[in-house]
């Protein structure tokens, strides 16, 4: 209950078909303003280092099986728990959580 599913503005999420899959699934559509290249700047970065590190640093996938349980061992084991970010003080994502939580208790 609640989920929003935001996106750009591409043609893709605003067709009738993905509308309605969204319907289904209960999800309410949000997407970026119009000429806002701001709205998406945290997801946009992110799948430009993903594209980087990830998918032109590696020879193709076999099947898709193979692309999706390397990917999970990327994001999983790598990016969350190693990969240090100078967003968030040169610290991977799991160990800013963890600090996080220690500052509010």
């Amino acid at each position: 209950k609640g989920l929003i599913h935001h996106s750009d503005r591409g043609s893709q999420y605003a067709a009738k078909e993905y509308r309605e899959q969204l319907k289904q699934f209960n999800m309410k559509p949000s997407m970026s303003r119009k000429g806002n290249c701001y709205d998406n700047a945290c997801i946009e970065a992110f799948h430009s280092i993903l594209k980087r590190e990830f998918i032109y640093s590696k020879p193709k996938f076999k099947t898709k099986e193979e692309a999706g349980q390397k990917l999970y061992r990327y994001l999983e084991f790598f990016y969350n728990r190693k990969r240090s970010n100078s967003t968030i003080g040169y610290m991977s994502p799991v160990r800013f959580e963890q600090c996080y939580y220690e500052y509010i208790a």
